[in-house]
């Protein structure tokens, strides 16, 4: 879709595909399909190439905190769906929901995340209303 093609009252920028893309985000580009070991990128890097010096540094901030670490991959795909479903990235909950399934996320799992989300979101609420003082013991 091009910007002019965009949904109206998008901001949406014409993603840059690989074959039209500088050497300097061709690179960055072959390193996501070498990490992620695919054949593709998806559009919010290929969006974020219309400035190399973002595309860059989010992919390197996100081939980090996303790699296997005290959490396993699969967790943090988890944690990552849950903000994006709070924050209502339709986008992010798409991907990363497609890199959770990947990572072995069953429907169960999936409901479980949902009926989280949903308890977290509502008690959060009712602390801040309340105004709730926090436990000495949670201290």
């Amino acid at each position: 879709m091009s910007a002019s093609n965009a949904p109206k009252g998008s901001a949406t920028q014409t993603p840059i595909e690989y074959e039209d893309a500088s050497p300097e985000v061709r690179e960055v580009y072959d390193d996501i399909m070498a990490t992620r070991k695919t054949d593709w990128v998806n559009n919010y890097w290929k969006v974020l190439a219309h400035h190399p010096p973002s595309l860059r540094r989010m992919w390197a901030n996100a081939k980090e905190v996303m790699a296997p670490g005290a959490l396993d991959p699969l967790t943090k795909e988890l944690v990552y769906m849950a903000v994006s479903v709070t924050n209502a990235c339709r986008y992010c909950i798409a991907s990363h929901g497609a890199a959770a399934r990947k990572k072995g996320m069953t429907p169960e799992q999936y409901a479980e995340l949902v009926a989280v989300i949903g308890l977290a979101n509502e008690t959060n609420r009712h602390a801040v209303a309340l105004d709730l003082q926090i436990d000495e013991k949670f201290r």
